[in-house]
């Protein structure tokens, strides 16, 4: 990978202090996004919107992030990449802020969309920028650290918040991010070293990975692998308080049990997660697809509920390692142009997963939501094979 070792022969020491911030980008990015799951039902009383309705607010910062994502590395064109991240990390405080102090559902979509922004841009050359950050065989040590923020997102942000948003309310939640991220953004700019653009980027780039069938198919793959995820996740809230019939405290515990899961599969990323990934590809859709599968059969039991919770979770944040190492490795050529092509796959994925969710939810059952999970994750399976057929020409 020349353009890994290249960089490296000018800063000769992994910038770990770098990484490390974008651990925490990660892990405000993942709780920005994501809170609506744990605060659902009061922000829907409280913006007198239906759940399916609130969900949207998900859906929206989906939809924003698939523009984003495809357009950030043309609209950046040479700019520092430094100073993109910083400027991203900027949309997500006002977005924060927007939230909190919105007065009705327009405001709050609002917000949303412009967190939408932060988050296609950060992703969209978040791979790109640690492969510029540590040498060559650290990346995929790196990309764990990077993850490790989502790993400490799912772990304290969903349970804090419903249990916060219980005894204050939903938007004193958003309002107790907003410093942090207000430390991020300055971190940021003391950590992260000057990343100057290589050359402009156009619309090319991607349309040429598009030609390669290998990458097509593991874009598809991964597009499955993360709607069924997130049309069970998004959704998870109302599942647990009508059919496990949890309260707030017995939501917030087992929300944090999901989350702490995550450091499991953090440590087993970073731990496995080496050489070959084709092995690993089909991992996320098979357990989490299962876990939600049991959730669906024995989710009346909160025993049961949890332990199912935990094995998703533990996968969740490996999930992200996966395949953004399969993206460094068969698209090492052009990082950046992978990165949104990635992302934008990613969260169209997710903005689909919350409006069919959300329909069926509305329309026929929370059952039915969790059903059309599982039959993504089936789909995604088949697609996937033994994941050979998704490795660029002499990796196979």
């Amino acid at each position: 990978m020349t353009a890994v070792t290249a960089d490296t022969t000018t800063r000769p020491h992994a910038a770990w202090g770098a990484v490390l911030s974008m651990a925490l980008c990660v892990a405000m990015l993942i709780a920005s996004e994501f809170m609506p799951v744990s605060l659902l039902t009061p922000m829907a009383e409280g913006l007198r919107a239906t759940e399916g309705q609130t969900g949207q607010a998900i859906s929206i910062s989906g939809l924003f992030a698939v523009a984003a994502s495809l357009l950030v590395t043309t609209v950046a064109g040479t700019l520092n990449r430094k100073w993109v991240m910083v400027a991203m990390t900027g949309f997500m405080l006002l977005s924060l802020v927007l939230v909190a102090v919105a007065p009705n559902f327009a405001v709050l979509m609002a917000g949303r969309a412009l967190l939408g922004i932060c988050i296609g841009g950060f992703w969209a050359l978040a791979t790109a920028v640690i492969m510029r950050l540590v040498p060559e065989g650290d990346v995929p040590s790196a990309l764990a650290w990077m993850f490790g923020g989502q790993a400490i997102a799912a772990a304290f942000a969903a349970p804090v918040g419903s249990y916060l948003g219980g005894l204050f309310g939903w938007r004193e939640v958003f309002w107790a991010l907003t410093p942090v991220v207000a430390i991020n953004l300055a971190w940021h700019v003391v950590a992260l070293p000057s990343l100057p653009a290589r050359r402009k980027q156009d619309f090319r780039a991607m349309f040429g990975l598009l030609k390669r069938p290998y990458f097509r198919r593991g874009l598809a793959a991964c597009m499955l692998s993360w709607g069924s995820a997130f049309t069970m996740f998004t959704y998870l809230r109302p599942f647990l308080e009508k059919v496990t019939r949890v309260d707030v405290t017995l939501l917030s515990i087992l929300l944090l049990l999901l989350g702490c899961a995550g450091f499991i599969g953090t440590w087993a990323a970073g731990r496995f997660l080496k050489g070959d990934v084709a092995p690993f590809l089909k991992l996320p859709a098979l357990v989490m697809g299962a876990a939600t599968a049991g959730l669906l059969l024995f989710g009346f039991s909160a025993v049961a509920a949890g332990l199912f919770m935990i094995v998703w979770g533990a996968m969740n944040t490996m999930f992200s390692v996966i395949w953004m190492t399969w993206m460094s490795q068969n698209a090492d050529d052009a990082p950046e142009a992978a990165g949104s092509l990635m992302v934008a796959a990613i969260q169209a994925s997710i903005l689909l997963g919350a409006v069919v969710g959300g329909l069926l939810l509305d329309g026929i059952s929370i059952q039915a939501t969790f059903g059309g999970s599982v039959a993504l994750a089936v789909l995604a399976l088949a697609v996937i094979g033994n994941g050979r057929r998704m490795l660029k020409p002499g990796a196979a």
